[in-house]
């Protein structure tokens, strides 16, 4: 069975949990309870929540609570665990497991009278998420969503698991059973389970303790090859990708690997690179219809997808197709970069700038939908993928004969269906949208031009997306947070500046400007989630670092200096508020953050880059934009505090490595001198032309810009026309002038 897959962390089991596990299974359900459960109301406590999630289960019969101190006062004051339920709104098995358990009026009555229930938005409450997903990581050896935890009523766990089904079948504990020997145990053994649970907590603070020991390592450059050789290691030649099933794909991987390339000259890194988004890009991962990856791919062809959509998968997806582009100009990549964007700024993004968290992968039945109307009392479930899932006989009812016969063929439309796979029964007689021939094989199967080819797909595309858009849409999860929107800022600056496309750059102007507004409090602090009028919930690290990350981006794409202040004024919050004065390195959490289990510190890059990462490379930016030494320090430190965790896994942290690739450099700084704007324009433009990952880019043209980096306050235009300062590490070479020789320049860099 397919679950919702988490970080790959290596955490220890512990002895007391196992111990555990064994004598609650082994109860007996002999006690019968007679009581019965009070008339349920209409709506639980979540239905005030403005989480998209907690909403979802606001009608449910179990008496759900959100996170907070009305349900663990309640837990203590009536001595009863806690039910803990962690997931997100497009989260395909926490539906599953929703309508199975918590629809259930018999499963909400064992709940609600021997538990208090608390539901958790993962992407709300990230900090949550963190903690108890290591606890349940550290009992059963895996995570991901649903997380089902149950603790004690002053927070510890001590049981986890993942989605379980609402009775035990198949060798698999089912939930009502499950909570049922729990409820007897915690009458008869809660001495011992409050023992399990502070044991296993204690264990878990001692591995948050170790691995923030830090130590006396060096990081040279040899750590570069090593993470290659990793990579190389796991990377499947058939397709691309890094192992087999399921894949992921893990962008910021791809972006590292462009720059060992760029360091080393070493062919199989870009051609890893290049065969990875190739066949990405045609597989069914990829949203040939209207733009965008889904999540993961189940089977290691990219062909059979998981069809949710995630807003940090765009943008980290998007700069390496970039980055690809620059690299190699191929204009493949180019266009599936260009598709992403119009993707997201067409479907992803707010009236008012921000954009939204994520699509989810579970909708109608177009064949079934209509019938709802007209049906009383029969029950419609979404399916998987029903959006963007194609009968063959509809493709031909759209498309003229011709167009029918070239679509089908390209991307191996069936009359029976293509899926390969189709573990849970949903994709039969249905196609998922792959290409099976290139546009060669095409043409030279149907006697026509490459051009001719790729015109009619083109407009079959453009047909299709017109009846598809009047199919009953997936849920769109409309929260936005900050360090989402941070990346996408990110990469819609950098494509406005590789493409010169205005619409890019005025989508990533309207979100910066959006959380400037509306995530920012009166006195300057960054908050994590806005939605529905109301922002809320303290911001953490990433929210802080992948925001100022955008930030820098944006204004090396406009050259507004506002963008600049913000991000020299919030990487200076962000020391304030998250650095750990005594190891080095940031928390997760501010320090006067919530008080959880423990205080995290993550450098590991998961499906999204640690927060930790990130700030380092916005320090190590820093640092070149404004010579400001107080920011190398902090740099050396950081990397201090993680050296031997990234060590012992160089692959697992490959955004971090980004970092070290800029410190390592050669690192350039940039620096445009000019009063005529077509001139800026130009040498702007031809920067981007290339790809020069290790670089910072000024423009001289106001004193707010020389207080922030003094450096540049001699370097001016000479004799009134647009110059040109080259740097690295700010010595720079002779001005230039003339483009041409502009470009020469970049192009040796």
């Amino acid at each position: 069975m397919s679950l919702e897959v988490c970080h790959n962390r290596p955490f220890l089991k512990t002895i007391c949990t196992i111990i555990f596990f064994t004598f609650i299974f082994s109860c007996q359900a002999q006690e019968k309870d007679g009581s019965v459960m009070s008339t349920q109301k209409s709506y639980n406590h979540l239905i005030k929540e403005k989480s998209p999630y907690l909403l979802q289960h606001a009608e449910n019969p179990v008496d759900w609570y959100p996170w907070g101190e009305e349900a663990f006062n309640r837990a203590v004051k009536e001595d009863k665990p806690i039910f803990l339920s962690i997931g997100y709104s497009t989260c395909h098995w926490c539906h599953v497991m929703a309508h199975e358990s918590f629809e259930n009026k018999e499963l909400a009555k064992l709940i609600n009278q021997y538990f208090i229930a608390i539901k958790v938005d993962r992407e709300e409450r990230p900090d949550i998420d963190n903690i108890y997903m290591r606890a349940v990581t550290a009992m059963t050896g895996q995570g991901g969503w649903p997380l089902t935890v149950i603790l004690t009523p002053d927070k510890k766990p001590f049981f986890g698991g993942t989605y379980f089904p609402l009775h035990s079948k198949w060798g698999r504990q089912g939930l009502f059973e499950i909570l049922d020997a729990i409820r007897q145990s915690w009458k008869s053994e809660k001495i011992k389970i409050i023992e399990s649970s502070q044991s296993l907590t204690a264990i878990l603070q001692k591995d948050v303790l170790d691995a923030e020991k830090g130590g006396k390592q060096e990081l040279k450059q040899q750590i570069f090859e090593q993470a290659y050789v990793q990579f190389l290691r796991t990377y499947e030649n058939e397709f691309g990708g890094f192992g087999y099933a399921p894949k992921f794909p893990m962008g910021h991987n791809l972006s590292f690997l462009l720059r060992y390339w760029k360091r080393t000259s070493e062919p199989k890194a870009l051609a890893m690179v290049e065969k990875t988004l190739t066949e990405m890009a045609k597989g069914g991962i990829y949203d040939h219809i209207g733009g965008g990856f889904h999540r993961y791919a189940t089977d290691h062809q990219w062909q059979i997808p998981h069809f949710e959509k995630m807003l940090y998968d765009q943008a980290i997806l998007a700069r390496a197709y970039l980055e690809a582009y620059q690299v190699t100009h191929n204009e493949r990549y180019a266009q599936t970069a260009r598709e992403i964007f119009d993707y997201v700024i067409r479907d992803m993004q707010d009236d008012n700038g921000g954009f939204y968290s994520a699509e989810d992968a579970d909708s109608y039945d177009p064949d079934e939908y209509g019938k709802m109307s007209l049906s009383k009392g029969q029950h419609f479930e979404k399916k998987e993928g029903a959006f963007y899932l194609w009968q063959q006989q509809e493709i031909n009812h759209i498309l003229n004969k011709e167009e029918a016969d070239i679509f089908n063929y390209y991307f191996d439309i069936k009359a029976n269906g293509n899926a390969k796979e189709d573990p849970q029964g949903e994709f039969t007689g249905k196609n998922i949208i792959y290409v099976a021939h290139d546009l060669k094989e095409t043409a030279a199967y149907f006697g026509k031009s490459e051009e001719d080819i790729s015109q009619i797909l083109k407009v079959s595309k453009v047909k299709l997306f017109k009846v598809r858009c009047q199919r009953p849409r997936p849920h769109l999860d409309d929260k936005i947070l900050s360090d989402w929107n941070g990346l996408m800022i990110s990469s819609l600056a950098l494509g406005a500046s590789v493409f010169n496309e205005p619409k890019y750059q005025q989508a990533a102007e309207q979100s910066a400007q959006f959380i400037l507004k509306h995530l920012m409090t009166k006195k300057g602090r960054l908050m994590h989630r806005y939605r529905d009028g109301e922002s809320a919930v303290t911001g953490t690290i990433e929210d802080y670092a992948f925001f100022i990350d955008g930030l820098l981006d944006l204004y090396e794409s406009t050259f507004n200096v506002h963008y600049l202040t913000e991000a020299v004024r919030l990487s200076e919050d962000m020391l304030k508020l998250f650095w750990d004065e005594k190891k080095g390195g940031f928390y997760f959490t501010a320090y006067d953050a919530e008080k959880l289990l423990f205080k995290q510190k993550e450098a590991y890059d998961g499906a999204i880059p640690s927060g930790n990462s990130i700030a380092a490379l916005d320090l190590v930016r820093l640092s070149h934009l404004t010579f400001d030494k107080k920011w190398d320090i902090k740099v050396d430190q950081l990397f201090s505090a993680f050296a031997e965790q990234i060590m012992r896994a160089p692959n697992s942290h490959a955004q971090m490595l980004t970092a070290l690739d800029f410190i390592f450099g050669p690192a350039k700084e940039i620096v445009i001198a000019s009063f005529q704007q077509k001139d800026i324009f130009n040498f702007h433009k031809s920067i981007y032309n290339y790809f020069i990952p290790n670089k910072v880019v000024l423009f001289n043209d106001a004193d707010e810009v020389t207080q922030i980096s003094p450096f540049i306050k001699n370097q001016r235009p000479l004799e009134g026309k647009t110059t040109v300062y080259v740097c690295e590490n700010h010595v720079c070479k002779l001005p230039v002038q003339d483009l041409e020789v502009f470009k020469k320049i970049l192009k040796d860099l």
